[in-house]
């Protein structure tokens, strides 16, 4: 079996009378392609926040490779080889496609030919010289996952970027992300089920704080409590009797 990445033991985050997360035990290993979804409100973004360092937990501990990193900074995680994507996409409007990708690249290599290849491999080699403020959602997307692959994180962590997308798009950002599965540990959240169904090994489901299943896609798609909680269905999975 391979490594564990990232590690939560008995993790919980409290704002004021509502528990976002609430005793969580997660483990993601090296290499793998994980999903974690849940509707509004299930935790999962918190959760993810405190994955990655911009919330601290009230209870519990996060380990990286085994090392305590509960208390670390955002930075001191990236540093570590954490790497996030947001929701909101992070780039510099004002500049073009490739400046973009020379200040990510810069601290780290310096090298343009890595440059060139992620323009390439993200397919942003046509709008290489566009400014970012016009890019479609698709294409900003697709440069800022780039803008995260091209300083070889260990992990990269992706906060719902299939969010506000048309399909075309998604297909488009999936597709790209494909490439990297077995060079990286990934870890996306997302809200909508069926975006991540072909794309991740392993799902997590949360709900109101908690996880409520853990396994394959359709293992999850079939868990009671998926049903009930996910899709408002109170009705047995194929196989159940009614009760």
């Amino acid at each position: 079996m391979s490594s564990e990445i990232i590690t939560a033991r008995r993790v919980t985050k409290r704002f004021g009378a509502l528990t976002a997360v609430d005793n969580v035990d997660y483990t993601l290993r090296e290499h793998e392609v994980a999903g974690i979804i849940g509707s509004n409100g299930a935790g999962k973004t918190t959760f993810f926040n405190l994955l990655t360092g911009y919330f601290l937990p009230d209870e519990g501990t996060i380990l990286h490779k085994g090392e305590d990193v509960t208390r670390m900074t955002p930075q001191q995680r990236v540093a570590r080889g954490l790497m996030r994507t947001f929701q909101l996409t992070s780039t510099f409007d004002n500049l073009s496609v490739v400046d973009n990708l020379v200040l990510a690249f810069f601290r780290a290599h310096r090298n343009e030919e890595k440059i060139r290849a992620i323009l390439d491999t993200f397919e942003l080699e046509p709008v290489r010289e566009r400014l970012v403020k016009n890019l479609s959602l698709g294409e900003k997307r697709r440069l800022e996952i780039a803008m995260a692959v091209l300083v070889e994180p260990e992990v990269l962590l992706l906060d719902e970027p299939l969010a506000g997308l048309a399909e075309s798009e998604v297909r488009g950002v999936l597709d790209v992300l494909r490439r990297h599965i077995g060079r990286q540990t990934i870890l996306i959240v997302e809200h909508k089920i069926s975006h991540v169904k072909d794309f991740v090994e392993r799902l997590t489901v949360m709900h109101e704080g908690r996880i409520i299943a853990d396994g394959g896609y359709e293992e999850c798609l079939r868990h009671p409590e998926v049903r009930r909680s996910y899709w408002q269905i109170d009705t047995p999975a194929p196989g159940e009797e009614a009760r």
